[in-house]
């Protein structure tokens, strides 16, 4: 016999309902889930007012958008001269101050063309120094023949006067005659040779001719062309995408590599055109950038109103007269200003997404106003501040080794040393000078500025005008870096900031 069946059970099951049992009513059913529907609805109810009080106390007086991005001036480095890049001395992610050397490329035909440049010119101040020497002779010449014609003169009245009386045959003063004929024949021709010359050097000097202005602008072009050949960075800033390859040709414009200066940058956000009507120009602003989350919310100040929607300024803008009308609701950009210590404490880049919201309870100023201004240090460059001046330093130091005869009065024209000497003296007691005071006043300025012109700003490293420095050294041949344990210039390196200032300050001594 089994447990089971001797053992009753401890506990006993759970009386099963009759068909007479008691049930829950359909109305207390029907009740219960109205008291769970007002619940629900009391509970909106009480959300929606929350949301509205809140709305109306402070949410209306924002402006949020999160079409909002980091923006700042990417400034672009390019190519001013054409060449193959020998060298890359920046690469992306890097920082680089203003002025230093970033791309290298081959200054060899800018090298040849910079010294035909130089023969040029001082060739051509040669030749017009050699116009004024003609036109010299020629007024000599022209002053020869007219006393000539004037003892001509002289004598052919001596003999009409003496004609009559038989002392003088008629065959002299016939020929007399016919030589005055002839010497005035000689004076016209001298004479017009004197204009044609004129024509060619009169009223100016041999500096300043205008051939020789022109080669001397061409010296500094093709100077400007050799100098450019070295790439330095017109700001400071982080090298971001650089394109240049070491065995690249290169023409002027051809994009190198992007500088990002991180230490100016603001937020384009674009707004809705239903919701411009109170954004104003010197509103806060509150941006919390999505590198950073809820952690760090920056503080900024709208700047102004971009005068027109994104659509305005689109490369293909939509024509709506064409029939396909579809009314779309544009937005309008919005420059906010972030704060430059909070951008040094929370680093940002530009084309991060942004959430913004602009207080428009703020008065701010007029919508025709804007707070954005070019005060920044990526607004302006001095890096080829020194290049024209030390191309004409250097076309004024040739001009001046070709120019032989350097007197004025020699081989300068009269009309322009009358023009000085009327400069020079005043007008009231020039007439009472002497022509060898006039001549002696004349002169001395001109030694003057003989004595006191300017020394000549070598660049460094010219192996035709003196000491053999940077920058005119051909980067093959006797002296380069590619010739073995002989070669003068080693690894490139970044230009100093010292080496600039050095530069500058040898070339103010030499132009004062």
């Amino acid at each position: 016999m089994t447990t089971s069946e001797t053992t009753p059970s401890s506990q006993p099951s759970a009386p099963v309902p009759g068909p007479g049992a008691a049930r829950i009513h359909p109305k207390a059913i029907r009740a219960q889930r109205n008291r769970r529907l007002l619940a629900v609805a009391f509970l909106a109810l009480i959300c929606a007012i929350a949301y509205l009080a809140y709305w109306w106390s402070y949410d209306r007086f924002w402006v949020r958008t999160d079409n909002a991005y980091v923006t700042g001036n990417l400034v672009p480095v390019a190519a001013q001269a054409s060449g193959i890049v020998t060298q890359v001395l920046a690469e992306e992610t890097q920082f680089v101050n203003r002025g230093d050397l970033m791309i290298r490329l081959d200054e060899h035909n800018a090298y040849a063309a910079l010294g035909r440049a130089r023969g040029r010119l001082g060739e051509e101040v040669r030749r017009i120094a050699a116009l004024f020497m003609t036109r010299k002779q020629v007024a000599e010449k022209l002053a020869s023949r007219r006393a000539r014609l004037t003892l001509a003169q002289h004598d052919m009245d001596r003999y009409q006067a003496a004609s009559p009386s038989g002392a003088i045959s008629k065959q002299i003063v016939q020929n007399t005659a016919d030589k005055i004929l002839a010497l005035e024949a000689e004076v016209r021709e001298t004479q017009a040779e004197l204009n044609t010359l004129d024509a060619q050097v009169g009223g100016t000097t041999v500096m300043a001719h205008p051939a020789v202005d022109l080669a001397k602008h061409q010296l500094i072009e093709a100077y400007l062309e050799y100098t450019r050949q070295q790439i330095r960075a017109p700001i400071s800033g982080y090298v971001a995408k650089r394109k240049a390859q070491v065995g690249d040709r290169v023409q002027p414009g051809a994009p190198l590599m992007t500088i990002v200066p991180l230490d100016h940058l603001w937020v384009e956000a674009n707004l809705r055109e239903t919701e411009l009507q109170h954004v104003r120009p010197g509103q806060s602003a509150l941006v919390s950038v999505s590198l950073y989350g809820s952690k760090h919310t920056f503080h900024g100040t709208v700047e102004g109103l971009v005068p027109g929607s994104g659509s305005a300024f689109a490369l293909l803008p939509p024509d709506n007269s064409t029939g396909n009308f579809i009314h779309i609701v544009e937005r309008v950009p919005v420059r906010i200003a972030l704060p430059a210590e909070e951008i040094r404490e929370h680093p940002i880049r530009p084309g991060l997404s942004t959430v913004t919201s602009i207080n428009v309870t703020e008065s701010g100023q007029s919508v025709w106003t804007s707070l954005a201004t070019p005060s920044t240090a990526e607004y302006e460059t001095d890096v080829y501040a020194d290049e024209l001046p030390t191309a004409e330093s250097m076309a004024k130091e040739v001009m001046a080794s070709n120019l032989v005869v350097a007197d004025t009065d020699a081989a300068g024209d009269a009309s322009f040393e009358e023009l000085e000497l009327k400069r020079l003296i005043p007008t009231q007691g020039a007439s009472a000078l002497s022509l060898r005071e006039r001549s002696s006043l004349e002169r001395e300025p001109l030694r003057r500025r003989e004595e006191h012109l300017p020394n000549p700003f070598v660049p460094r490293r010219s192996p035709d005008m003196g000491v053999s420095t940077f920058p005119l050294t051909p980067s093959v041949g006797p002296g380069s870096s590619s010739l073995g344990p002989e070669a003068g210039r080693g690894a490139s390196r970044m230009r100093s900031g010292s080496e600039m200032d050095e530069g500058r300050h040898v070339f103010g001594t030499g132009r004062h």
